[in-house]
């Protein structure tokens, strides 16, 4: 388990540029977002309507993080259009 943990630690650590860090290996919230979603996509019906659920909350978490502690201006206006999504598709999903 140790192996595993320090394993996830250096990719995390890893990004491109170096300097500006505009691609990284996604945080948690992320990654269990991503992962729901997939499911969502995977499943139907109530199932899927859960997954759902689980995956825009884990991504709006990932980009409220980023907005407001993202390491640069990127990072931060990619949170915010992150929340701009999970808002736009919230509403649909209402027929607001």
């Amino acid at each position: 388990m140790h192996r595993l943990v320090q394993g996830y630690r250096r990719l995390r650590g890893l990004s491109w540029p170096k300097g500006y860090p505009i691609a990284q290996f996604p945080n948690p919230p992320l990654l269990i977002g991503l992962l729901a979603l997939l499911l969502r996509y995977l499943t139907s019906g109530a199932l899927a309507d859960a997954f759902a659920a689980i995956a825009y909350v884990f991504i709006g978490v990932w980009a409220y993080l980023e907005l407001t502690a993202g390491v640069n201006l990127f990072r931060r206006v990619l949170g915010l259009a992150g929340l701009i999504y999970i808002v736009v598709v919230i509403a649909q999903r209402f027929g607001a």
